[in-house]
């Protein structure tokens, strides 16, 4: 009987769910929307109610509908969760308060604990793993900032180090690594979902090193992109890099590896929706005559417009970094010509402008230098935009077939935990697939980098100091006004 993996990718706007065979191939797959996150005040950023869990549920049975097979071929479930996030349960494991974003301003600081209903604080994939098995265990590799994780044993740190995070020790959750399991399937969820009784659910690592893994990544010339709500760029490493200023070096999906990502665009493909929701009813329209999707019809137009969107740019800053509150989404440059399609380009562009600029530093303190590029995530389904960072970049550009890297990634970490893959080197070279390959534009290469080094970089340099003083005004005003 063909052996088949689940792999669960529970993101910030949507959870995503694939079932593989153990050559990677994706059988079927599919997906949930979650709720927007609510923001009831500045800097407090919560997912409502339960919807990070409901969404599984749907996000897995949306899959299964799809699925004609014998589900009993189906051997383990891979469990991936967005990172940075905070989740506060009570003494039962249910939630003591709405699930804490990673946009939120208290994810930049220590826990504080403040609700004696609180019995213990984890991650969400500590606490999906809960709901999926009902034991208390969490992945080491998703113990990101403010965790008082020794890295060195994998292990929660002493007890003083704990105490230095805000926590105590009976908090926290039993930590497992990546190609380790929760345990089986709550058996009542098994039932439902017609899956064999003994079915286990493995860790895997923070949703960004998951999908390096499920990229394949394993050479020191290659690096991934990420375009997702938060946009970033990653490399694999053996060792550890200390006192980085220009990346963050994390752990990686496979056990004392790591991963060194690049300074991130917050809310990055995010603002893509955003303006697609704000660029009106005419492109619903055509979508609908033509049946395609919004995204087609912006991105066929965009691809039209020639590279510089006729002299607009944008700064993505539409979720200001905590070290620079003052920072706000920019446009320059309209004039008459200007239409919604050259402000779509103007964002693309400005994704693989910031992106390229946050790579370089990363390569240049590292004594790095990139051969090839990949792509992932929801941005990588746009030609143009890949087409884009392709010639800026000037490299070869490859995206992965699987709907998910991340989806891919956790169900390699299921192989690697069953045995169907010796180790994650083996599930690396067998599960990964190349989509389709970008190859750069010379012409436009030589455009974008000039554009780049002579614009582009500098633009800050004269909005950074207009939108303090603007922020530090509208503070005053409103402090006033009380």
């Amino acid at each position: 009987m063909k052996k088949l993996l689940m792999g669960i990718d529970s993101g910030s706007q949507s959870t995503k769910v694939g079932l593989f065979d153990q050559q990677g191939n994706e059988v079927c797959y599919g997906s949930d929307l979650l709720k927007s996150t609510e923001t009831p005040a500045p800097g407090v950023v919560f997912h409502p109610g339960e919807d990070l869990w409901e969404s599984l549920q749907r996000a897995i049975a949306n899959c299964l509908e799809k699925f004609t097979g014998d589900r009993e071929q189906i051997q383990g479930i891979g469990l991936c969760t967005i990172r940075c996030c905070r989740v506060l349960l009570d003494e039962e494991g249910e939630l003591a308060e709405p699930v804490i974003s990673w946009m939120d301003m208290r994810m930049s600081q220590p826990y504080v604990h403040q609700n004696e209903a609180v019995k213990y604080v984890t991650t969400t994939s500590g606490y999906l793993g809960f709901r999926l098995t009902g034991a208390f265990k969490d992945s080491c590799s998703n113990q990101e900032v403010y965790w008082p994780m020794d890295w060195q044993t994998l292990q929660w740190a002493d007890d003083a180090e704990i105490a230095a995070q805000g926590l105590k020790r009976s908090q926290l959750f039993e930590l497992i690594k990546p190609g380790e399991s929760f345990g089986p399937l709550r058996a009542e969820l098994a039932e439902r979902f017609g899956l064999r009784s003994d079915i286990q659910v493995f860790a895997t690592g923070n949703d960004k090193a998951v999908e390096v893994l499920g990229a394949g990544i394993n050479s020191a010339d290659e690096i991934m992109i990420s375009l997702g709500t938060f946009i970033s760029a990653m490399v694999y490493r053996h060792d550890y890099y200390s006192n980085a200023e220009s990346f963050f070096p994390t752990l990686a999906c496979e056990p004392f590896k790591y991963v060194y990502e690049s300074t991130g665009i917050r809310r990055g493909m995010w603002t893509v929706s955003w303006f697609k929701n704000l660029a009106g009813e005419d492109i619903s329209k055509i979508a609908e005559m033509e049946n395609i999707s919004e995204e087609d019809v912006l991105n066929r137009i965009a691809e039209s417009i020639a590279p510089g969107s006729e002299g607009l740019l944008t700064l993505l800053d539409w979720l200001s970094p905590p070290s620079h509150q003052f920072r706000k989404g920019v446009m320059l440059g309209f004039d008459q010509r200007h239409t919604k399609y050259h402000i779509y380009r103007s964002i693309l562009e400005a994704i693989a402008y910031t992106i390229k600029n946050h790579i370089d530093a990363m390569l240049e303190e590292t004594s790095s230098k990139i051969n090839k590029v990949y792509i992932i995530g929801g941005g990588a389904k746009s030609d143009v935009l890949v087409q884009i960072i392709c010639d800026l970049f000037g490299k070869e550009t490859y995206t992965l077939k699987a709907n998910s890297s991340a989806c891919l990634g956790a169900a390699m970490c299921a192989a690697v935990g069953l045995g169907l893959a010796q180790d994650f080197n083996q599930a690396k070279s067998e599960m990964a697939h190349i989509n389709k390959k970008y190859v750069p534009n010379q012409e436009n290469h030589i455009f974008y980098d000039a554009m780049n080094e002579n614009v582009y970089k500098k633009i800050r340099n004269h909005t950074d100091p207009l939108l303090s003083e603007v922020y530090d005004f509208l503070n005053r005003t409103s402090k006033h006004s009380k």
